[in-house]
């Protein structure tokens, strides 16, 4: 194991996540109050409750999703697209540094911040509402497994990309629809049966609904199933992760 190779690359991601303290931490805290004035409150004055827990708390766990999946995915992507736009790719390609050693540096570093984001949205949300986490251990557990799983998807998409245009097409046309329609801001058992049957085609509700239980115990589906399949979605990526550095696509060419 190349160490100082791995210690390099994450220390770099790192330092690139301070120089943009603006874009990488006080946005994400600005547009989480944005969503507990506009959710928390005016459609928390109207939905009361939801499986017993009041609605403003209800939504904290989706909000922390919302963010640390887009947040990965945008740290994930940018930090290995970055080389391959100014060409320092094939410096990387050629060091004493295998596939997992890269993936390590680059990913963990992605991981890294987008947990650090998840837990200031978590500090954030205590300014609006009271909440207990009933199952800490858990919720940590879980944090970081999204943020891994969802940063290995965001280095696919940064090797996969083209321009910059094609970087942000996939976070805005898809992950973040498939945020918001899994239940982030309700629970599926509020759907009529059509849509409950359609939302479990949605990956994303296993992740928030396992994520809700570490907070309040209750989710739509039991915890075991949940972490199935984040550990199966983990396990895609770093199959398809191999396959590209295997066989050089997008990379060599």
């Amino acid at each position: 194991m190349n160490y100082y190779g791995v210690k390099s690359i994450y220390i770099f991601e790192i330092t690139r996540f301070f120089r943009t303290i603006f874009q990488s931490f006080v946005s994400p805290v600005i547009s989480t109050s944005l969503y507990f004035v506009v959710f928390g409150s005016a459609i928390g004055s109207r939905i009361k409750e939801v499986d017993g827990v009041s609605y403003g708390t209800f939504i904290v766990p989706g909000l922390i999703m919302l963010t640390v999946l887009t947040q990965a995915i945008s740290n994930g992507s940018f930090g290995i697209y970055l080389p391959k736009f100014v060409g320092t790719i094939y410096e990387l390609l050629s060091a004493p540094v295998n596939f997992f050693e890269i993936i390590l540096g680059y990913v963990g570093a992605a991981a890294t911040k987008a947990l650090f984001i998840g837990l200031v949205i978590l500090f954030t949300s205590t300014l609006f509402v009271d909440f207990k986490v009933m199952h800490p251990i858990m919720m940590i557990l879980f944090l970081i497994l999204s943020c891994i799983s969802f940063a290995l998807l965001g280095f696919i998409l940064g090797i996969w990309a083209k321009s910059f245009d094609q970087l942000q097409l996939v976070p805005l046309l898809i992950v973040t629809p498939m945020v918001f329609l899994g239940g982030s801001f309700y629970s599926i058992s509020m759907l009529p049966p059509f849509w409950q049957t359609v939302s479990l085609f949605n990956p994303v509700v296993y992740l928030i609904s396992g994520f809700r239980w570490c907070f309040f115990g209750v989710a739509d589906f039991p915890i075991g199933i949940s972490l199935l399949a984040i550990f199966a979605f983990m396990s895609l990526c770093l199959l398809f992760i191999a396959w590209i550095f295997k066989s050089g696509w997008r990379i060599r060419t």
